[in-house]
């Protein structure tokens, strides 16, 4: 495998893949059943000073016992660093039976396109075919673009790189099968005998979800090149046009893709003290000021009940695959509030909501 585009190589019996070709990869309809899930806090773990297993999974077996449908984990090797999101999801995944497990999200480029194709793959087969990834191409901080540095990834041209490495990890996971093609050919890679690598789980590979904002350029990656959108919109007006827009592509282009969000919480019944709390873990998470970040991100805190109803408009807005980060250093305590209060008061929201509505 090289990344240098302007080598040459010869394709294989099955030919060679093209970094511009589709591969449609149904997903969960927009008028799917609404999901919920958590975030597995291991950024978290790794601001307190530690890094053990044991609560991470014993957080994602009371996270399944609660009845969130959902266990997420970030990704970071140096600007917010944490244990390795794919080796903590397969030691999840095996601690646990049903819930669905994902990265929320995954930075591709960080890692080798082959071995992020063997590692999916393989955690594929330990989550039984339970597994989303949310992926980004790098968060617009100085500290991301020290971090590409550091493993000799270039973070210009990260948007394209980006949806490279996922077309060629769709061709290594179909290349098993007849016809597939073996190799692949982009701007950035090439690669041979991809048939030699596991294929995973589930035909095709898992669904892959483009973590990004609303821009014209963003819906319409996420429209015909992914199978979710995963943004972090603070402003639920916003959110409910981009996914109306994303929505019309994507049956433009007979695709069906599931509209996600990322949101954090911080629950306490006095707001003041909720709202401390959140401003503590935001300054410690991302070395910025609650204000800053919410300029960019979606928070909310105060009861369950009150954030309960913030994600409501998001739901009425058309979301369908709620990802929830606790915004708390130690987020243990409020899991299962939100469990007993958030999550039935945001699924009645959603058994009962017509997508596409923003009424709020």
């Amino acid at each position: 495998m090289s990344s240098n585009a302007g080598e040459s190589n010869s394709p294989g019996a099955r030919g060679t893949a093209r970094a511009t070709t589709a591969h449609p990869h149904p997903a969960t309809a927009p008028d799917s059943p609404l999901q919920i899930g958590i975030l597995l806090p291991t950024r978290e773990q790794a601001i307190n000073g530690t890094y053990a297993a044991a609560p991470l999974l014993d957080f994602a077996k009371t996270a399944e016992a609660l009845g969130f449908d959902s266990l997420w984990a970030g990704d970071s090797l140096t600007a917010r660093p944490r244990l390795d999101p794919l080796v903590v999801l397969s030691a999840a995944a095996a601690a646990t039976s049903r819930i669905t497990v994902g990265t929320a999200a995954l930075t591709p480029a960080l890692r080798h396109p082959l071995i992020g194709a063997n590692m999916i793959a393989s955690l594929s087969h330990v989550a039984a075919g339970r597994l989303v990834l949310g992926l980004g191409s790098g968060f617009p901080m100085a500290e991301t673009e020290e971090e590409f540095a550091s493993v000799g990834a270039s973070f210009q041209g990260r948007v394209g790189r980006l949806d490279e490495i996922t077309a060629l990890w769709r061709t290594a996971w179909r290349a098993g099968e007849e016809g597939e093609p073996a190799e692949f050919q982009g701007r950035y890679w090439l690669a041979e005998n991809l048939d030699r690598l596991p294929s995973p789980a589930v035909p095709g590979g898992p669904p892959l979800w483009l973590a990004g904002s609303d821009t014209p350029k963003v819906l319409a990656r996420a429209a015909t090149r992914y199978d979710g959108w995963l943004p972090f919109l603070p402003d639920v007006d916003a959110y409910g046009r981009a996914r109306r827009r994303i929505a019309e592509l994507a049956a433009e282009a007979g695709r069906t893709v599931t509209p996600a969000l990322y949101a954090t919480v911080t629950v306490n019944r006095s707001e003041a003290a909720a709202k401390t709390e959140l401003e503590h873990y935001i300054s410690h998470y991302y070395g910025r000021s609650l204000e800053q970040m919410s300029s960019i991100q979606a928070y909310a805190w105060g009861s369950a009940e009150k954030c309960a109803e913030w994600l409501g408009g998001y739901v009425r807005a058309g979301a369908r695959h709620l990802v929830v980060r606790i915004g708390s250093l130690d987020p243990e305590p409020q899991l299962k509030e939100i469990a007993e209060v958030l999550l039935p008061a945001v699924r009645a929201l959603g058994s009962s909501t017509t997508v596409g509505s923003t009424q709020s």
